[in-house]
């Protein structure tokens, strides 16, 4: 029977199957799920609320603006309940910081070049792609109020709202659509999404540099050497 591969991904001796990094804690996909989930609901509702065809096809426009408007409400929830993990606040920190290796992996990234893009444990489109998202929902769920509660506000701020938030809208979709499509071309980003652990290869070829800490047992992205004590 094989032996699994030791907790830094290394194979052991006897080993047959693929060496394992671990790469999302449960709770970590279990916010990305939940997140997911509600975007999509605003996704799907605001389609049919504002293409005429799903519109008539689905009916029920009070429910699907009710649930449209409570999906937006509570998108951020996840997230901040999320905050109780100590791996989740990591991860957080590691896709809000910036460094050479992320000018390289976008210099390469645009030129089309396969080689020459190390990364952490993420790239520096997944930075982007996570500070932009996140931005967007706060405008969002700031306009989506507006627009809610019309006594918030005079009528000139919730039409300039109505425009903001229908327009970044069809952005979020876009780059969600993105999202998805880059996340369908690569099965191993999915399986470390669903199961917590990546292939060792995929890591070293993918986030290299991530790869590395791993495999020396380093804090993520850091290179501080390690102080005295017993850890937590």
């Amino acid at each position: 029977m094989p032996r699994p591969a030791d907790r830094t991904g290394e194979p052991t001796a006897g080993d047959t199957a693929p060496a394992r990094i671990p790469r999302f804690t449960r709770a970590e996909r279990q916010v990305h799920r939940a997140t997911a989930t509600l975007l999509t609901l605003c996704i799907l509702t605001a389609a049919c609320l504002y293409l005429p065809f799903l519109a008539e096809l689905v009916g029920r426009r009070a429910l699907l603006v009710t649930v449209h408007e409570w999906s937006g409400i509570l998108l951020p929830v996840p997230l901040l309940l999320g905050l109780a993990s100590r791996a989740l606040r990591a991860d957080l920190t590691r896709l809000n910081r910036y460094g050479p290796h992320d000018r390289r992996w976008l210099h390469s990234t645009l030129r089309r070049r396969r080689t020459g893009r190390p990364s952490g444990k993420f790239n520096a489109g997944q930075k982007l792609y996570a500070a932009w998202l996140a931005g967007a929902v706060l405008v969002m769920t700031a306009t989506g109020l507006l627009m809610w509660f019309t006594h918030l506000a005079p009528v000139i701020w919730r039409t300039g709202a109505t425009f903001v938030h229908d327009w970044l809208a069809l952005a979020v979709i876009i780059a969600v659509a993105g999202h998805v499509w880059m996340a369908f071309g690569d099965p191993e980003a999915r399986r470390g999404m669903r199961t917590g652990s990546v292939d060792a290869q995929w890591a070293r070829r993918e986030h290299p540099l991530w790869a590395a800490e791993a495999r020396q047992d380093r804090p993520p992205e850091t290179h501080h050497p390690p102080t005295g004590g017993a850890g937590p």
